[in-house]
């Protein structure tokens, strides 16, 4: 698939089939990713791939805010990625200062930017995917054991696509573009 055509019909997949996502499929998938730039090349993303059920409910029920969609999607998925980012490097000189008036702002820029870049090669290999936004970073990251280096930026719903979507109404280009 070329890179328009990846862009033009992915869409956010919330229900899936009971089928996992194969490692090497993963992994090649996050091979994909990890191409995405970051400020300075500092490569913050990290992916961690939950595949335990009991993990998937305690997510669910406890880390979503009772959300309920997000809810119903993380129990639908076969696997959850909680992508992560290593703390205080993304953004910062050497010597802890900011580079720019962003702040800590560059962190999350960079992993959307990694994360976007898994789901269309997720795709791609005909893996389907939802970024969702709506849960409790902290509990998220007890639930998974994350490392006090990092921190939680989104959770991505994977599994092979039981749905096919039709893109929302997009705005035109006049309304989104503005020459100077």
């Amino acid at each position: 698939m070329n890179a328009l055509d990846c862009i033009k019909t992915r869409r956010s997949i919330r229900k899936f089939k009971e089928e996992a996502v194969g490692r090497d499929t993963i992994n090649a998938i996050v091979e994909a990713a990890a191409m995405s730039p970051s400020w300075k090349n500092t490569q913050i993303t990290r992916y961690n791939i939950i595949e335990d059920k009991a993990i998937l409910n305690e997510i669910a029920d406890t880390c979503v805010l009772d959300f309920e969609f997000n809810q119903k999607t993380i129990r639908r998925a076969p696997q959850l990625v909680v992508v992560s980012m290593i703390k205080n490097r993304c953004g910062y000189e050497k010597d802890g200062s900011f580079s720019t008036s962003k702040g800590d702002r560059w962190e999350m820029f960079d992993a959307g930017i990694a994360s976007q870049t898994f789901c269309l090669a997720a795709h791609d290999m005909g893996v389907g995917t939802v970024i969702l936004g709506i849960f409790d970073e902290d509990k998220v990251a007890k639930a998974i054991n994350l490392a006090d280096t990092e921190k939680v930026a989104a959770l991505i719903a994977m599994g092979y696509p039981d749905q096919e979507c039709e893109a929302p109404k997009r705005k035109t280009v006049e309304e989104l573009v503005r020459y100077l």
